[in-house]
C-alpha cells in the first residue's frame, strides 16, 4: 500500500530539500509538493514520484484537493504576520483528511519562557497540533547555514562583506539538508511520534569565523562587519521589512550576540546515523553562490 506525504512550503529552503530527499527513496511513496505558485514549483516536477499541487490559504477547495488521500504532512509555514493562523488552517485540514502524522518545522527554543517572539509563534502552533490528537514530531533547528546565501549572498558577491549586528556571538548553524534528513527519517521511519528534536550543526561559529571560512573556500576576501542594532534596523526598514518582522529579527540577533545560541547537539547523528554538514562543507558546496 502506498504512502502519500504532503510537503507544504515545498519551494522553500527546507521544504525543497525534504521533497528532494523523499523523491530518492525507493518504494511505493508518493510525494505531493504544496506550492503557492505552480510556476515556482516547475523545478520539482523533474523529481521522480513528485506531484505538484497549488495551495491557497484563502481557497478552501485548493486545500481540500491538496490534502486528499494524504497520510502524512511535513508542515512548513512562511514567516508572515498571520503564520499561526495559516498553520492552524492546515492542521484543521489535516484532521479532516485523516492525516496520521504531522512533522512540523519549528525553531530551537520554541518552548523557552518567555523566549523569543519567533519561538512563541511556533510554540502556539505546536500546542494546536498537540491538541488536535494527530501524532506529531517537532523539529527545532538552530539558524540555517543557507541563510548566508539567502540574506548575505548579495553583499558577499558584490562587496565581499557580511553585515550583521551579532558581535562575536556564536551559533550552532545547521545545514538545511540535515534538517530535511531528520524530517525524512521522522516521516518514513519508526518511533518518532510524540518526539521533539532540537537540531544543530557540528560546531558553533561566529559571523567572523564564517567570513574566514568563506574566504578560504572561495578564494576571495570576505569580511564581517559588525553593524549596530540601529543600523541593522534602518537597513531592514529601507528594504521594506515590516515592523513586526524587523522586531522579531532584531530580537533573534540580540540573542545570538549574547551567546544564547551557541549550544551544539549530536541529535542529527543520533537520528540519521550520519554526521551533519560542517560550515566548511556547506561553503564548499555552495561556493558558487558567493563568487
Amino acid at each position: 500500500m502506498h504512502l502519500t506525504i504532503l510537503v507544504t512550503g515545498a519551494t522553500g529552503t527546507v521544504g525543497c530539500e525534504v521533497v528532494k530527499q523523499l523523491s530518492m527513496i525507493d518504494g511505493d511513496l508518493r510525494v505531493r509538493a504544496g506550492v503557492h505558485s505552480i510556476i515556482k514549483g516547475e523545478n520539482l516536477k523533474r523529481l521522480p514520484g513528485v506531484e505538484i499541487v497549488e495551495m491557497d490559504f484563502e481557497d478552501q477547495e485548493s486545500l481540500h484537493a491538496a490534502f486528499t488521500h494524504v497520510d502524512k504532512l511535513f508542515l512548513v509555514t512562511p514567516m508572515a504576520k498571520d503564520q499561526v493562523q495559516m498553520a492552524k488552517t492546515l492542521v484543521d485540514e489535516a484532521k479532516k483528511a485523516g492525516v496520521k502524522h504531522i512533522v512540523k518545522l519549528s525553531v530551537m527554543g520554541a518552548d523557552a519562557e518567555p523566549g523569543l517572539q519567533l519561538g512563541r509563534w511556533h510554540r502556539e502552533t505546536e500546542k494546536y497540533i498537540e491538541d488536535s490528537g494527530i501524532a506529531y514530531t517537532f523539529l527545532r533547528p538552530a539558524s540555517f547555514m543557507q541563510n548566508f546565501v539567502n540574506y548575505c549572498g548579495d553583499t558577499i558577491k558584490q562587496e565581499g562583506k557580511i553585515y550583521m549586528p551579532t558581535g562575536d556571538g556564536k551559533v550552532g548553524y545547521i545545514d538545511a539538508r540535515d534538517i530535511a534528513a531528520v524530517g525524512v527519517e521522522a516521516l518514513t521511519g519508526e518511533g518518532h511520534e510524540g518526539k521533539v528534536y532540537e537540531l544543530t550543526g557540528p560546531d558553533a561559529i561566529s559571523h567572523g569565523e564564517a567570513a574566514r571560512i568563506l574566504s578560504e573556500v572561495t578564494g576571495k576576501q570576505v569580511e564581517y562587519v559588525d553593524v549596530s542594532g540601529d543600523a541593522a534596523r534602518k537597513s531592514m526598514n529601507e528594504q521594506g521589512t515590516p515592523d513586526w518582522m524587523a522586531d522579531a529579527m532584531m530580537e533573534l540577533y540580540d540573542a545570538h550576540k549574547a551567546g544564547y545560541s551557541e549550544e551544539v547537539l549530536d541529535s542529527v547523528k543520533a537520528i540519521t546515523d550520519r554526521k551533519p554538514h560542517s560550515f566548511r562543507q556547506f561553503a564548499q558546496d555552495y561556493k558558487e553562490c558567493f563568487k
